[in-house]
């Protein structure tokens, strides 16, 4: 289900981005939703390759960089076999990939449990936060 979530905020965000920004062009939300399948496809398999090499260059002191540029440039090579989506420049690009990050992260944030929600596996009468304040 968050996978789904995932997909749809993804593909809402570029749809929305293509809409306000001029050099950003995509025909459709159907479409918008294809771009954002094949970038996670391709985030998963091309991606963590690209990232782990710009990490170890970097010493992972700029992984969050790393990751922008490297959905960026995904966003590129999506651009160049898909004719239903068009990105002029590199910067475009790169505001997507912001965008789609922070937009992920607010979800992941709205999504993730309470810390007063979680229960002790052992006792489970007692929230966690309060076992370990005795």
């Amino acid at each position: 289900m968050n996978l789904i979530l995932h997909l749809l905020l993804d593909a809402a965000v570029i749809f929305g981005l293509a809409y306000v920004m001029p050099q950003v062009d995509v025909k459709s939300f159907g479409k918008a939703f294809l771009v954002a399948i094949i970038l996670a496809f391709l985030n998963v398999t091309i991606g963590w390759l690209l990232r782990g090499v710009g990490n170890l260059v970097t010493f992972f002191a700029l992984s969050f960089v790393i990751r922008l540029v490297v959905t960026a440039l995904l966003l590129k090579l999506v651009d160049s076999f898909m004719s239903s989506l068009t990105i002029q420049g590199f910067w475009p690009a790169l505001v997507i990939a912001l965008a789609v990050a922070v937009a992920g992260a607010v979800l992941d944030q709205v999504l993730a449990p309470t810390p007063a929600a979680t229960y002790d596996s052992v006792t489970q009468l007692m929230p966690v936060s309060l076992i370990q304040t005795f």
